[in-house]
């Protein structure tokens, strides 16, 4: 029996085939088009919007980014990949109507337009609460660390810095010596090529010094306590994170269909600090008067949290398991009971804990509650204290902190309901999408393509949940 042949690649077509019909109804290159036609590109922020009168004539940057939001849809990030898709792919031929821009057009409109894909990002998630994709009452805020263009070699702290010259030093000594020695033994033993190779290995450890001194000049004389030197804005994350230099990237999810309604990338290591900035900007983009965020406890912050009620946000974050009376073996401050009423503290004991000092010096009003002659005389006070006495700080909005543990108690299942909810994007784009490292530098330019790569996140579980009809009749009305 014969096999199934294919035609005659010599043959002429009377009637050559459409490129649509190469495309499908429900295929996502279609809603592509109609979303980034749907947009004001110009109130977007993109550049070269109105093509000029003269002059050569520009690419549309709406294909540009059509182009950008397939690439990114398709695990192909890359300028130069993309320039080969829009030859050999029918979908992005058809998509790009058979326009063929080269790399660096490609590559430049990423970096141009870098501020604009925010804006694209939110008009996606203004789609999405059309369809009510959104539950917009809770959003689950964690952050991951993404590697920058920056290995670990070319980043230097204070002591990283030290500890290189010093090491240079004692390898400069040591050749040193070494070139001494071959210079003074016997000429006609003498090995030339031993001799050629130690200087060279001087040369190279005398610039590597000179480099070093120029990073340590420019790291002092800047606010920073680190430096890096292939990306400036990058910075060596926590040794338990596995990426060495990178980003900080934050998300705050919406629990219902673990859709991303805010996304930001930071030079910070630490995510303290960053709760109400994500969980605020998430309730503007879902247009909420008030939202509650879930968050670990690595955003355990007090002035977060005071900033959070301002924001009206309303947090629900775990206290971190860091006292020092607890790692001492000694009663917690859990276990003094605050006295609103009186404005007094009561130990285990039973002996009242009254207010003696206030301390403005650093970060928000703290007033430190004691009760020496008490302590003095209590037979609790080696389960205490290791002092003379034990006393208790208390944080100006420290009632704050208390009402949020009560809603924790209350609801302990939030906890469980965070790490199921943003877990799921971080998996997504780390392993399927295979975005664990930027490909630009900068700041600014990691925020643009983050962006792109969060768009094409939402877009790719928006149509798992309604269908590429369902988007495109969205994006109709």
């Amino acid at each position: 029996m014969a096999h199934i042949s294919g035609n005659d690649r010599s043959q002429l077509l009377l009637l050559p085939e459409s490129v649509d019909d190469y495309v499908g109804p429900d295929n996502p290159v279609r809603f592509i088009e109609a979303f980034v036609d749907s947009l004001d590109l110009e109130a977007c922020g993109f550049a070269r919007v109105r093509g000029k009168a003269t002059g050569r004539p520009s690419y549309n940057p709406a294909d540009l980014l059509k182009l950008y939001i397939y690439g990114y849809l398709n695990r192909v990030r890359s300028s130069r990949r993309l320039e080969a898709e829009t030859r050999r792919n029918i979908e992005v031929i058809w998509l790009m109507r058979r326009l063929s821009p080269d790399f660096k057009t490609i590559a430049d409109f990423r970096r141009d337009n870098r501020a604009a894909f925010r804006q694209v990002f939110r008009a996606f998630v203004v789609l999405c609460r059309k369809l009510d994709l959104y539950g917009r009452e809770m959003v689950a805020v964690d952050g991951t660390r993404l590697k920058a263009v920056n290995s670990r070699d070319r980043n230097f702290t204070k002591a990283k810095l030290e500890r290189s010259l010093r090491e240079s030093e004692e390898k400069l000594d040591r050749y040193l010596k070494q070139l001494d020695i071959a210079d003074k033994g016997d000429a006609d033993r003498a090995d030339p090529s031993k001799i050629t190779d130690l200087q060279a290995k001087i040369a190279k450890v005398r610039e590597r010094r000179v480099h070093l001194e120029a990073c340590q000049s420019d790291l002092a004389k800047s606010a920073e306590d680190q430096i890096s030197l292939t990306d400036p804005d990058s910075r060596a994350m926590h040794p338990s994170s596995r990426v060495s230099v990178g980003y900080n990237v934050q998300i705050a999810v919406d629990i219902k269909h673990k859709l991303i309604a805010e996304q930001q990338v930071h030079s910070r290591v630490a995510d303290q600090g960053l709760l109400a900035e994500t969980a605020n900007a998430a309730r503007e983009n879902l247009a909420v008067d008030e939202i509650e965020a879930v968050a670990d406890r690595g955003y355990y912050s007090m002035e977060d949290i005071a900033a959070c009620k301002a924001a009206c946000v309303i947090p629900h974050v775990c206290k971190p398991n860091n006292s020092i009376a607890a790692r001492s073996g000694h009663f917690t401050k859990e276990m003094f009971r605050y006295d609103a009423v009186a404005d007094v503290y009561i130990c285990p004991g039973s002996q009242t804990l009254e207010p003696r000092y206030v301390d403005k010096t650093r970060g928000p009003t703290k007033i430190e509650y004691c009760n020496r002659p008490a302590c003095r005389t209590c037979d609790l006070r080696s389960l205490c204290t290791n002092g003379s006495y034990r006393k208790i700080t208390r944080a100006e909005d420290e009632a704050l902190l208390e009402q949020m543990a009560e809603r924790l108690r209350a609801r302990p299942e939030l906890l469980d309901i965070r790490r199921e909810t943003v877990e799921h994007p971080f998996g997504t784009i780390k392993q399927w999408m295979g975005q664990g490292a930027f490909l630009m530098r900068r700041l600014e330019n990691v925020r643009g393509e983050f962006s792109l790569t969060a768009l094409a996140y939402n877009i790719r579980r928006a149509i798992t949940l309604v269908g590429v009809s369902g988007l495109l009749a969205a994006a109709a009305n």
